[in-house]
């Protein structure tokens, strides 16, 4: 029976092992994830002997891949987006760009995938002069067509930050949508958009473009809270207060937490009680075109006395 125990371990140890992270060396060895470190650059494995442990440095020209499922940091930062956490999004991806940084140029690795989130992090949470700091390392990296499509999305919405020439950005982004029917890039492209009509103060056109993306890139949830807000925002710039704080204060129930909900809280508190100007214009509109009683209406082809 105890022999029939410890072989069962032994299976369900292979078994983990074999889908688990690990480092495969030259001579067919792994390294699993358990028994490694990362220490100033080096990777440090430690081996258990009885009570005592051996550690040696692993040699990079010695690994021939790397055996890693999808990494958790990339599942986890999108979920943090799509609860309008940026910021902790932003300081996950970091922690996955540091550790894969060290497998740089090692098949298997997911360094490249890990930087271009973060680099795109950093884009949606407003952090522009990080983004131009790391374009550079971001170019020279081996990229796929898809990611090259990315980066003329991020190198567009720089332009849109340093540049007035709005037609050109919004003409380039209609462009790239015909390219493509990537939801993802989709969702960029209409930030981006609104985001112009915003600057040029067209602020139903940018409420417009913003909606487009939980109504029709809601797959891309991580867009989502940030699109909401600035919908709101675009309310209030059009003075329609009362729809914008009912918007806001959804936007406040359904990311609890989250920097998108700050946000939201601060502009509802900024226009509690202030009614929907557009509604209050137009009833004095129609006040004042109502005739007073025992008064004739006033003729509209009426012409001036001579």
């Amino acid at each position: 029976m105890r022999t029939f125990a410890l072989l069962l371990s032994f299976f369900v140890a292979i078994a983990g092992s074999a889908f688990g992270q690990a480092i495969v060396l030259k001579d067919g060895n792994r390294i699993f994830s358990s028994e490694f470190s990362l220490q100033e650059g080096k990777i440090i494995r430690t081996i258990q002997i009885g009570e005592q442990k051996a550690t040696s440095v692993v040699d990079k020209k010695n690994i021939d891949s790397l055996e890693w499922p999808y990494p958790a940091e990339l599942t986890e930062s999108a979920d943090l987006l799509a609860k309008g956490k940026t910021e902790e999004a932003i300081a996950v991806l970091k922690k996955g760009r540091d550790f894969f940084e060290n497998f740089e140029g090692i098949e298997g690795n997911w360094y490249v995938d890990i930087y271009f989130a973060y680099i795109e992090a950093l884009n949606q949470g407003g952090k522009f002069d990080d983004v131009v700091k790391s374009l550079p390392a971001l170019r020279a990296l081996k990229l796929t067509e898809a990611q090259k499509m990315r980066l003329r999305i991020i190198q567009l919405d720089i332009e849109r930050q340093t540049t007035s020439d709005y037609a050109a950005i919004i003409i380039e982004a209609q462009g790239i949508l015909k390219e493509t029917d990537d939801s993802a890039i989709g969702a960029s492209l209409w930030a981006i958009i609104a985001d112009v009509h915003t600057r040029k103060k067209e602020w139903e056109k940018a409420l417009l473009a913003y909606l487009r993306i939980p109504v029709f890139y809601g797959t891309q949830m991580q867009r989502v809270p940030e699109a909401e807000l600035n919908a709101a925002k675009s309310l209030i710039k059009m003075k329609r207060y009362e729809d914008a704080s009912a918007f806001l204060a959804r936007i406040v129930d359904a990311y609890p937490g989250s920097q998108v909900a700050d946000s939201a809280t601060k502009e509802k508190a900024a226009i509690a009680g202030m009614k929907n100007i557009i509604e209050e214009e137009t009833a004095a509109t129609d006040g004042e075109q109502k005739p007073k009683e025992g008064e004739a209406a006033p003729s509209t082809d009426s012409k001036p006395k001579a």
